[in-house]
């Protein structure tokens, strides 16, 4: 079936295409309908049937005579190691974790928090809770310890699985600290740890409440997979909210398994057996639904990889993994292709491994300018997808499905809806507008399989922050527009959209324009305070290496460019060269701290931020320019 007739049908009749969607999953009862609305706005999917997560991920694939098959490769550049394991042993692994977690008396509908780096153990972590019932909220390793307290208190699990210590190049993250200072903070208290020791730093356990991994399995019967409803939660997952309360996604266990598995083929283009990675990290979403879960669900090779884009040991990391591992789909963050590109922009790494196996390159996590992708296309000779979903939906709203149909690829936008996704661009008001304008995107209820139907105990917020400002549909917090062939461009957040003497205005376009300078690797667009205009645009430039000519000229000629391309109404006159950027440890940049220190407010240091001495760089460069700019 083309594109086209699939989304077609997946929105005319829901009920129908998600049970055909539904035959993929291995049931322990059947559901009797896809779509429960009777509780609208908040609607579920499979409500009544029983299943497990960890039998479709594991198990099953043992059962079909697949065990042999490698599961999971652990390849860390940082420790020099790489594990292979097979479907069956990941199942004898997982099934005695889940086994040492109910002696200690974890059983369906406990929450467990997983605090681990990127090691294949932190899966094994995920499924074994998946395996039980447990439902586990993973908090990305390295988190300070006031940030991970919070999420102790919110969820309140019964145990926490972490690991002694993380790794970065050239430094040890001392994991167990962070953990025992959360802990100590946090009101509740968990029942027990398990601690993953790791030989680069043995952690200190404190006696009666910590276990290490391996003794705590030691002599336990193994678990079998223990059904849940279709409802269950399967985890939940932070993102960050406005109010410095972080909002925990909640992940329904049916839904999310029929939608991960039909994207494995239909958008990643990958069969059983192929290999598939994903160079993200099991704290964020895209390490839950493309490292763990939809992987695996397939019947894939699934990558962990313990490294960085660069620097692990250089620009050319990425390429030895897809050519040693044989990776036919690889999916990455734009920024990680932005560092690669700033290292070698030349690509002169790429030529020196064998990637005749990779089929097609994917990018998310935040805008994908026009010429990063170009210059990935160029040097790499496959489609590059961008494709736009968030946390909250789990999977891609708007994508190209090449398992289904190559679309045309439309560089700037992360292209069409994917089934089960009305998306619209509305005004202020709430009215759709004509295509090419800017507006905000929402998508009409219901929202597909797999995504969220509420926040862990914060309904009254989950209205609030998604259903409320249009009623029947999602709002994304996202602004943008669609073209007349359907083609979603995602221009900002819409809180940076900026008003410019009245014009509404995308920093994202602004982007677009200064990252096509020949010199700039990565560049960000804020909006900052003017009497006159209300707000002016404000680009910060960061140049290529070895691109060594006088800052003050590449700003005077993004200016022109910006204003050629864009027009006066921009108002762009004020830009900055800086080394870099201030991002979380996902790679986002974090625009909105950017903004209160030009305009000189106080702000709240960031629970993700990558290195908190970035913000100072910032201040100066902005002081420079005569700004009010805060230190932090």
């Amino acid at each position: 079936m083309a594109y086209a007739d699939l989304h077609r049908a997946s929105l005319q009749d829901p009920n129908a295409f998600w049970m055909e969607q539904a035959q993929a999953i291995d049931w322990v009862t059947p559901p009797s309908k896809a779509l429960f609305d009777e509780n609208a706005p908040l609607y579920e999917w499979f409500k009544d049937a029983q299943c497990n997560t960890c039998w479709n991920a594991v198990d099953r694939h043992v059962e079909a005579g697949r065990g042999e098959q490698t599961a999971i490769i652990y390849d860390s550049p940082i420790t020099g190691t790489k594990r292979w394991i097979s479907y069956v042993e990941l199942r004898n692994r997982v099934a005695s974790l889940a086994g040492a977690l109910r002696a200690k008396g974890v059983e369906k509908g406990d929450r467990v928090i997983i605090y681990m780096p990127m090691i294949p153990e932190a899966l094994e972590a995920m499924l074994a809770c998946a395996r039980l019932g447990a439902v586990h909220s993973v908090v990305f390793g390295g988190f300070a310890a006031n940030e991970l307290a919070v999420r102790i208190d919110d969820a309140q699990p019964k145990a926490i699985i972490a690991a002694s210590c993380g790794l970065e190049p050239g430094r040890v993250v001392h994991y167990k600290p962070l953990l025992d200072a959360a802990i100590e903070a946090a009101a509740h208290k968990p029942d027990f740890c398990v601690i993953f020791q790791r030989e680069q730093e043995v952690a200190e356990l404190i006696p009666g409440r910590d276990y290490n991994w391996h003794g705590f399995q030691f002599g336990v019967a193994p678990a079998e997979c223990v059904p849940v409803s279709g409802d269950h939660p399967a985890y939940i997952l932070y993102t960050s909210g406005t109010t410095g309360q972080p909002k925990g996604v909640v992940r329904p266990t049916a839904g999310h398994m029929v939608a991960l598995h039909w994207t494995m083929k239909a958008i990643y283009n990958v069969d059983p057996g192929d290999v598939f990675w994903a160079a993200s990290d099991v704290g964020w979403v895209v390490g839950h639904s493309y490292i763990c879960y939809a992987p695996l669900l397939a019947g894939n090779t699934t990558i962990v990889f313990e490294g960085k884009p660069i620097g692990t040991p250089d620009a050319g990391t990425f390429w030895r993994v897809i050519s040693e591992h044989r990776v036919k789909s690889f999916f990455t963050a734009p920024t990680a292709f932005r560092a690669v590109k700033r290292e070698d922009p030349k690509g002169e790494y790429v030529g020196k491994y064998d990637l005749s196996c990779l089929e097609q390159v994917y990018l998310a996590g935040e805008r994908a300018d026009p010429d990063t992708i170009t210059w990935a296309q160029d040097k790499l000779g496959v489609p590059v997808v961008d494709h736009w979903w968030q946390t909250e939906t789990g999977w891609a709203i708007a994508a190209n499905p090449l398992g289904v149909e190559q679309l045309p690829i439309k560089i700037g936008s992360p292209a069409v809806a994917m089934p089960g996704y009305d998306v619209q661009v509305l005004d202020e008001g709430g009215h759709p507008v004509a295509p090419g304008t800017l507006g905000a995107i929402a998508i009409k209820l219901p929202l597909p399989p797999g995504t969220l139907p509420t926040l862990w105990n914060a309904e009254t917020r989950f209205r609030k922050s998604y259903l409320e400002q249009f009623p029947g549909y999602y709002a994304s917090g996202d602004a943008g527009y669609m073209d007349e062939d359907g083609y979603v461009y995602i221009m900002a957040r819409t809180d940076d959209v900026i008003n410019v003497a009245g014009h509404r205005l995308s920093t994202g376009g602004m982007e677009e324009v200064l990252a096509s300078h020949p010199d700039v690797a990565e560049c960000a667009v804020i909006g900052v305070s003017d009497d006159l205009k209300g707000q002016v645009p404000l680009g910060f430039l960061c140049l290529n290496k070895g691109a060594d000519r006088d800052a003050a000229e590449v700003v005077s000629e993004c200016v022109k460019l910006v204003r050629d391309k864009i027009g006066p109404v921009a108002a762009f006159k004020l830009a900055v060269v800086v080394d870099r950027l201030p991002k979380t440890r996902s790679g986002k940049i974090l625009r909105a701290t950017m903004v209160k220190i030009a305009d000189g407010e106080a702000f709240k240091m960031p629970a993700t931020i990558d290195d908190p001495a970035i913000l100072d760089e910032i201040a100066v460069a902005l002081q420079s320019l005569g700004l009010p700019a805060t230190k932090a």
